[in-house]
């Protein structure tokens, strides 16, 4: 039996802060699944610009409120997509309608209208049902390291472990920036920063990811990946430890 089997764990924080790594590193190490909730909100993104669903008159109407005919239409394509999500830290996947679209989905167009998809409330009913079902198979089968932005506070208030990963600005816009462009130098970091600072403004108004609500760790993820494992390790032992213990007395 897998050591994790019961434990959630969840991870929410901003772009660039470095809790996909932290999450999955963390997942392998404990032996549990590992589920990446953003990549629902990027796969419905790409099935829409696939349709021809111009999310950019979405992003533009935002200022002057929402686009009604538009939401519809992400939604219902949301509520029938044909959708998966892979659980191995080791290899994640995401297939939508039989094609693998896990580095697609990461691309600079996606990130770029994303927000249209994760503040449209029909979307984020339909996909955060489908991450409590991925998450309690998961946490039956092995355990789970579920990040994303929303977890501790909507999707899976009650987990074991709650995180809200922190990291100053400047170092979040370096880190995405050398994912997307291949360099972090001050041309790269301009490029991404509207990318990183309008999504996470955006996404902010429908989840909350700035500040821990209560009974969230903080983990400042400033430092090496090293330290920043080893912190969100100690987190999930510690749950598991205590674990162990009120089940060894509820049997004495």
């Amino acid at each position: 039996m897998p050591r994790a089997r019961g434990l959630v764990v969840v991870v929410d924080g901003p772009s660039g802060s470095g809790k996909s790594t932290l999450c999955r590193r963390a997942a392998a190490a404990l032996g549990a699944g590992y589920l990446d909730t953003g990549a629902y909100y990027r796969a419905v993104c790409w099935a829409a610009l696939e349709d021809g669903l111009d999310l950019s008159a979405g992003a533009a109407a935002e200022a002057g409120g929402r686009d009604h005919g538009l939401d519809e239409a992400v939604a219902g394509l949301a509520r029938g997509l044909d959708l998966r999500v892979g659980t191995d830290p080791e290899r994640p996947f995401v297939v939508v309608r039989g094609t693998d679209v896990t580095a697609a989905i990461r691309e600079s167009r996606i990130s770029s209208a994303v927000s249209v998809v994760a503040t449209n409330l029909e979307v984020r009913a339909e996909l955060i049902a489908r991450q409590r079902a991925a998450i309690a198979a998961q946490a039956s089968a092995r355990g789970v390291v579920a990040e994303g932005r929303d977890l501790t506070t909507v999707v899976a208030p009650e987990a074991a472990v709650r995180v809200l990963v922190v990291v100053d600005e400047q170092r979040r816009l370096a880190r995405r920036a050398l994912e997307l462009h291949g360099t972090s130098d001050a041309a790269a970091v301009e490029r991404t920063r509207d990318e990183v600072v309008r999504r996470d403004r955006d996404d902010s108004s429908v989840a909350a990811f700035t500040e821990a609500a209560d009974g969230v760790s903080v983990l400042d993820n400033s430092g090496s990946l090293e330290e920043g494992v080893e912190a969100l390790l100690a987190l999930a032992t510690a749950a598991l430890g205590e674990r162990i213990t009120q089940t060894t007395g509820a049997r004495t």
